[in-house]
């Protein structure tokens, strides 16, 4: 294990209180939140508050289960999580920070330890695909 890090951001045409609630909600969660090009997530469960427990199933050819226990929440701003996945050691934390700007939220995730080198940089590509997904799934919603 090592103590890799990564953080991408991204502007999202969307308000603060929409990205804050796409990252709680199962029905949105279920939408966007597949990291792998011919991913979908066949399972989203949250139960978004401090010490509740959330669970996501990645699928394309075999399942990939994602899971983890909510950290800190702050409405609309921060989203803090533990990560746990067949790639992720059990003590990997995802920082969500939201910002309001013009174009709608500055959106930056951080995610802290890796097995890997290979590992960190595999999860930046999908959480990029993520942060795409979210965003075309936000942006929709406003159409």
């Amino acid at each position: 294990m090592t103590d890799l890090t990564l953080s991408l951001s991204r502007t999202i045409k969307a308000s603060p209180e929409a990205v804050y609630a796409a990252w709680l909600d199962p029905d949105t969660i279920s939408r966007f939140m597949a990291g792998g090009a011919d991913q979908r997530v066949t399972e989203a469960r949250t139960d978004p508050r401090v010490g509740g427990v959330f669970r996501i199933v990645m699928t394309s050819d075999k399942d990939i289960a994602h899971q983890g226990i909510y950290r800190e929440l702050i409405p609309y701003s921060l989203i803090r999580f533990t990560w746990e996945s067949p790639y992720s050691p059990a003590d990997s934390e995802v920082t969500i920070r939201l910002a309001p700007v013009t174009e709608g939220t500055e959106l930056t995730l951080s995610q802290v330890r890796f097995l890997s080198e290979g590992a960190r940089d595999g999860h930046r590509g999908g959480w990029k695909l993520i942060l795409e997904r979210l965003a075309a799934t936000l942006e929709a919603a406003r159409a």
